[in-house]
């Protein structure tokens, strides 16, 4: 039986490989998925979303800096780093994730909405500080 932390590990790794199918497979077809200031999304939706995603052409890089579990609970300390072209951005997050089963049943992501938006104005900076 494979642990709640080792099923977190594997699904935002597969994430960042671009495994989508992979990724999904730890999702449970109801998951609930939560992040700071957005609207929560649900179920197949959050399938969806990630497909999509990966379709887009979206990037997605996590940087691990502490992973702590309690039964079925685990708790994440990470930056993700998030691409779109030439354009990135990467911005620290705390994740609280469920699992049930194997699967994910939630996904609750809290960070800074101005930490994110300054290194997305950062990486814009980049790219035009590249083209010059």
């Amino acid at each position: 039986m494979t642990s709640a932390k080792s099923t977190v590990r594997a699904f935002l790794e597969h994430l960042a490989a671009r495994e989508t199918d992979a990724a999904i497979a730890l999702l449970d077809d109801e998951v609930v998925w939560r992040n700071t200031g957005l609207p929560t999304f649900e179920g197949k939706r959050v399938h969806a979303m990630l497909r999509d995603m990966e379709s887009r052409g979206i990037g997605f890089e996590v940087r691990w800096h502490h992973v702590a579990s309690s039964g079925r609970v685990v708790l994440t300390d990470r930056t993700d780093v998030i691409k779109a072209g030439p354009w990135g951005t990467s911005f620290h997050v705390r994740g609280t994730f469920e699992v049930r089963d194997g699967k994910i049943v939630l996904w609750d992501d809290a960070f800074s909405w101005l930490e994110l938006l300054a290194s997305g104005v950062m990486g814009l900076g980049r790219i035009l500080t590249d083209r010059s």
